[in-house]
């Protein structure tokens, strides 16, 4: 992260699948959740990220999950909701070990593709797609990571109608939202929005990206996997 240039072959996943938003990890041990093959998976990988190699079966989830939000402290990985059923389900495992995830919680709305930020004591779950009509939220949870336990109302973003399909991202201390997908023309947002992880309360304006998308990627060197 700290050069530029070129990606480089790292290995292969146990299972070929796609919509794995449920990466999580810590400064060993990288995990990638379920996604869909193409019926969903419950299928925990992981690979050990200082070395390169073909990624290693970890377990499997309590429920299969698609499109499902993903957060991590140093020692638990979590794993959010999903679709295309759109559940509120919650599963957790200990990075370090290995064997099936256990039951967390719930999320406050059954939903998909949520993006997340987080530290080392708190993930929070912002937006997604909900059921028709409504079909996108503007609902952020947060769940206290070393616990377990329902996800509580952390506040809103800054969308009417609700967002979905954005990109999350952190420095441990701020969270972050950016883009996503609104419900009118031109329906791909270019805002970044930011949280302060540790309070509660509605999102606010950051800035914007380059242009507007939806269906994102993102990392950062602070998140709460990071010692």
């Amino acid at each position: 992260m700290a050069t530029k240039g070129n990606a480089a072959d790292f290995g292969d996943l146990t299972v070929a699948r796609r919509s794995m938003l449920g990466e999580a990890g810590s400064t060993s041990r990288g995990l990638f959740q379920g996604g869909n093959t193409p019926s969903d998976s419950d299928v925990i990988d992981y690979v050990t990220i200082a070395t390169i190699g073909n990624a290693t079966d970890f377990g499997n989830l309590t429920v299969a999950q698609n499109i499902a939000g993903a957060v991590s402290s140093t020692t638990r990985a979590l794993c959010g909701g999903g679709g295309p059923s759109l559940i509120n389900v919650i599963s957790y495992s200990t990075i370090s070990s290995t064997g099936n995830a256990s039951d967390f919680g719930d999320l406050t709305v059954a939903r998909s593709a949520a993006a997340t930020t987080g530290s080392s004591t708190r993930g929070v779950f912002m937006g997604g797609y909900v059921p028709a009509p409504v079909n996108r939220t503007n609902v952020m949870d947060y769940i206290t990571i070393a616990s377990t336990g329902n996800a509580t109302d952390f506040g809103d973003l800054l969308a009417d109608g609700g967002l979905t399909y954005g990109a999350g991202a952190s420095n441990s201390v701020r969270g972050i939202f950016m883009g996503g997908e609104i419900g009118s023309a031109p329906y791909n947002s270019s805002k970044i929005q930011y949280i302060t992880i540790a309070s509660t309360g509605n999102s606010a304006n950051f800035g914007d990206i380059d242009s507007m998308g939806q269906y994102a990627g993102s990392c950062s060197n602070g998140h709460g996997g990071l010692s």
